[in-house]
């Protein structure tokens, strides 16, 4: 979603896990071992969503609650969604946004700034990012379940269904809900009532609206 945005992505063939090394900067680990470095590198890319803005694919999802109670997984952790005006968004994935104790996961604080080693949270740990890095359990993981288990229509945009546990999600959609795909590249998954937009995000959204309205009725 946030690549036509010209923000940094991880997982593309130019993208931040090509610049930098997963397990120094998304694991508990690499934070356990050198964490000025991991906040370097989340300060930067906080610095660098101020300068972007929600592209037309965010939007275009908004549009999407004229017609249906929209629901919003998303595994980005930026804040395009909310500044697009979307209703309901679950992070998976933790916020850029946000800062938490080091200690205590809820004692969460918002931010635009950079996190500084030395500066506390209310419990005096050191606060951190709140972002889920790999050695970490996903703790919105069984809100985001039960919002696919009462899905009538699944919308996924812009993942190979590769990176688990988000993957798994389709899984849990009702076997009668319809299932759309959109990404420009193949995605091999099979499933009854699986459709496939081979397009990016804004493209795909645009075109999902306009078959959609041609049988939907506002709510």
């Amino acid at each position: 979603m946030s690549a036509e945005s010209g923000l940094s992505t991880f997982r593309d063939s130019d993208g931040l896990w090509e610049q930098h090394n997963v397990a120094d900067v998304a694991s508990i680990e690499g934070w356990y071992r050198n964490p000025q470095l991991v906040q370097n590198f989340y300060n930067q890319r906080r610095a660098e969503l101020k300068t972007h803005e929600p592209n037309k694919g965010h939007f275009l999802l908004k549009e999407l609650e004229r017609l249906f109670d929209v629901f919003i997984i998303t595994q980005n952790v930026d804040n395009f969604h909310e500044r697009a005006g979307s209703s309901h968004v679950l992070h998976l994935h933790g916020e850029l946004t946000k800062m938490k104790s080091e200690k205590n996961e809820l004692l969460v604080y918002e931010t635009t700034e950079d996190i500084h080693m030395g500066e506390l949270a209310e419990d005096g740990a050191q606060l951190r990012p709140d972002i889920v890095w790999f050695g970490e359990a996903v703790p919105k993981m069984e809100d985001a379940i039960k919002l696919s288990r009462v899905a009538d229509i699944f919308l996924v945009i812009g993942s190979s269904l590769q990176v688990y546990p988000a993957a798994s999600l389709i899984d849990f959609v009702p076997p009668n809900a319809a299932i759309f795909i959109i990404d420009p590249k193949p995605v091999h998954a099979t499933r009854k009532n699986m459709h496939f937009i081979q397009k990016t995000a804004s493209e795909g959204l645009q075109y999902f609206l306009q078959e959609i309205t041609k049988t939907s009725s506002p709510k």
